[in-house]
């Protein structure tokens, strides 16, 4: 939604709230409506007023509000001076909505939407040892890398005929810069996460004891460490492999419990057991209600078409993944078809389990597992009972 925009201050912006009365909402809309009536610019009052009308005709539908509220989008997002596109966008918001707005500007209000999908579970990741350091997030089922360090730290070896004590010396201060710089660094980025929920620290030699031992992290983050783990490598492998090897730690997390289904789902596919894969017998396996579980991964980018030949008006409406879409050719007169509609699988999947009650899950791809699960097509399903093929 964020990236329409108007060319006057035409889109309206609606939320309803929780448990709110409908038809109140539909009486102050009918209210704006005559407010609206002293807009100067005619084309400007024509099309707030026309997209007023479509967001009450869209509230009569409604017998009472959704048990999370309802937010409503509508405004012309044409481009084109002079010809108007009224366009509406109505959905239940994941959380439960409190609060109530009427907004009519250039964009949509998205601020009460942004704060719910926001990230409420975030870890903060170091992986360091004495030669590099890696600060990074792990937001719901997400690695990210946020910030790299190359050390200046001399190697355990005397050069130059240095005495032992005097190296160690050297080494021990630079160490100690090199950690501080990191510790400084990793406190201001994590303190800026409100939804921070832990912090999880490894490396591969026995420096990062002593990053946590004295005081580079801010006592506030001291608190929220979770533990110390040995992991193999530094820098976005070892910020991988970190989370990884901290399943005990992070068990109630998102990334967890993604890795814990797939891996009972890809045992199941192994012993021909109570699992799908692959588009085609998914859909099968909804539409017979035999799925319990139904697995989509984030790149699943497959579409519903509808395509015309401009030559000869032949037809075709086939499940396609999205980048091949308009590469279709007519098998009569071998002019590539235009498409003449399209819809995400994505959306019409999740609409139907929705119809059935089966919980959908989406997969990241942030995991060993999730890449496997993208790379045998992306969708499969775990069943309530086994089916034949």
């Amino acid at each position: 939604m964020g990236s329409y925009r108007g060319r006057h201050t035409e889109l309206v912006s609606v939320y309803v709230p929780s448990g709110y009365n409908i038809t109140e909402i539909i009486n102050q809309l009918i209210q704006e409506k005559s407010t609206a009536m002293n807009i100067k610019s005619k084309t400007t009052r024509k099309n707030v007023l026309d997209a007023l009308e479509k967001i009450i005709q869209h509230l009569r539908l409604f017998k009472k509000v959704p048990e999370n509220g309802l937010v409503v989008f509508c405004g012309n997002v044409s481009q084109e001076e002079g010809k108007p596109d009224i366009k509406l966008w109505s959905f239940e918001p994941p959380e439960k909505l409190k609060t109530k707005i009427y907004w009519c500007d250039q964009i949509f209000v998205l601020e009460p939407l942004e704060e719910m999908i926001e990230e409420k579970e975030v870890y903060g990741l170091i992986v360091l040892d004495a030669r590099e350091a890696n600060i990074g997030l792990l937001k719901g089922k997400n690695i990210i890398s946020l910030k790299h360090f190359e050390s200046t730290v001399p190697s355990k070896t005397v050069k130059g005929g240095m005495s032992q004590k005097r190296y160690d010396r050297i080494r021990e201060d630079a160490l100690h810069e090199f950690f501080k710089k990191v510790g400084e660094n990793a406190s201001q980025l994590f303190l800026e996460q409100k939804n921070l929920k832990g912090v999880i620290i490894g490396g591969p030699g026995p420096t990062k004891e002593s990053f946590v031992q004295k005081d580079y992290l801010h006592y506030q983050l001291k608190k929220k460490i979770l533990g110390i783990k040995d992991v193999s490598y530094t820098g976005e492998y070892g910020l991988e492999e970190l989370v990884e090897r901290s399943e005990d730690l992070l068990k109630e997390s998102a990334i967890s419990k993604e890795r814990e289904l797939l891996i009972n789902f890809f045992n199941e596919l192994k012993n021909n057991g109570k699992a799908v894969y692959g588009l085609e017998d998914t859909l099968k396996a909804l539409e017979a209600n035999a799925v319990e579980i139904l697995l989509v991964s984030e790149e699943f980018d497959w579409v519903r078409v509808k395509l015309k030949c401009s030559q000869c008006n032949y037809l075709l409406e086939k499940n396609l993944p999205k980048k091949i879409a308009s590469q279709q050719v007519c098998p009569k007169c071998k002019r590539n078809l235009s498409i003449e509609e399209s819809k995400d699988l994505v959306d019409t999947l999740k609409e139907r389990a929705e119809e059935l009650g089966v919980k959908v899950e989406f997969i990241s791809t942030t995991s060993k597992e999730g890449i496997q699960f993208k790379q045998i097509s992306g969708i499969g399903a775990l069943l309530k009972y086994k089916i034949e093929k």
